[in-house]
């Protein structure tokens, strides 16, 4: 593995942090516009692989047969934060689809923003598995298990779910099923793994469907990108860079855990795919940020959400300047 620097955090002008990552960038002929670091190293999509698992489920007609709403059908795709509107959302969606909280089987949880959390706590609440960020997606999982009388070990990599899920990564990311590295994610699903370049091309499919031959699969991407940014406070939540871009509307993005993030632009045909080899998701916004403007990307309102989420200043607890930011991309 190539490990380059693309960023250094100094404190009082001495760097104390060194952060390596791999980005890679593509145009709509899957040509490089943009390397840094090894982009054919196997990188685990993490969350960032729930539009794809969300495929299958748009695939299968259960939104249309139980009248889902946006904000239900992008709970699908979403690392939802625990908030009042999440579990609204979470809780109207399990109803929906006859879906019991003991029938999931990721952790109980209490909600991940820190005022939410004291809220909840104060209330004297119990953590529960419907506010877990990954509830959606297997709300999702096991609504389609149910309509297609399948078993209920849905987290089995063996499930027909799961193995649908991998041949749909393998057909969006072009790379052979038997190429693909297999992990167990945070929450108990299976998560795939492929080259930082093959995530990118992934992505592509966001920006460009028609470069899906098939054509069920192309309306399921369609509509997740549609439902993304229609519900882009579903997906995350505020003061979040997944929220921040899906606001713009040209923009299909999400994150996923230990510093992996992708995108992809609709109007310029382009993806991007990146690995913080630290784990770290705080300088995502950043580094975001300057890769939009290394691209010359046109609306610089989005740039300006994603500064002012994070600052390359580092400010000690009183918010004084000790140190800043510096990328190397």
């Amino acid at each position: 593995m190539s490990y380059s620097i693309i960023a250094r955090e100094f404190r009082n002008q001495m760097v104390e942090n060194v952060h390596h990552g791999a980005v890679c960038i593509i145009d709509q002929n899957q040509q490089i516009v943009y390397q840094k670091g090894d982009i054919y190293q196997p990188t685990f999509y993490r969350s960032a692989m729930k539009p794809l698992q969300a495929i299958p489920v748009f695939r299968s007609g259960l939104i249309e047969e139980y009248g889902l709403t946006g904000e239900e059908q992008a709970l699908f795709t979403a690392s939802q934060r625990g908030e009042v509107y999440h579990e609204k959302a979470i809780l109207k969606l399990a109803e929906k689809v006859n879906i019991a909280e003991q029938e999931l089987i990721c952790h109980a949880s209490y909600p991940l923003n820190e005022a939410s959390k004291i809220e909840y706590i104060k209330a004297q609440k119990e953590k529960r598995a419907f506010l877990h960020n990954c509830s959606g997606k297997h709300i999702g999982f096991l609504a389609y298990v149910k309509k297609k009388q399948l078993a209920n070990n849905y987290e089995d990599l063996h499930h027909p779910l799961q193995q649908e899920i991998l041949e749909t990564v393998a057909t969006l990311s072009q790379t052979p099923v038997q190429d693909i590295i297999t992990g167990v994610d945070g929450c108990g699903v299976p998560v795939f793994a492929v080259p930082l370049f093959n995530m990118a091309i992934s992505y592509l499919k966001f920006a460009d469907p028609t470069l899906i031959e098939d054509k069920e699969t192309e309306k399921a991407v369609r509509k997740i990108a549609i439902v993304m940014n229609e519900n882009p406070h579903i997906v995350a939540s505020h003061q979040f860079i997944c929220t921040a871009l899906l606001q713009d509307k040209n923009i299909v993005a999400k994150g996923g855990a230990q510093g992996v993030y992708c995108l992809a632009l609709k109007k310029e045909k382009i993806s991007i795919a990146l690995k913080v080899h630290s784990g770290t998701e705080a300088l995502w916004p950043l580094i975001v940020a300057e890769l939009l403007q290394k691209i010359q990307y046109s609306n610089t309102e989005t740039i300006e959400r994603l500064y002012a989420l994070k600052s390359s200043s580092i400010t000690n607890d009183s918010g004084k300047e000790v140190g800043h930011i510096e990328l190397d991309l």
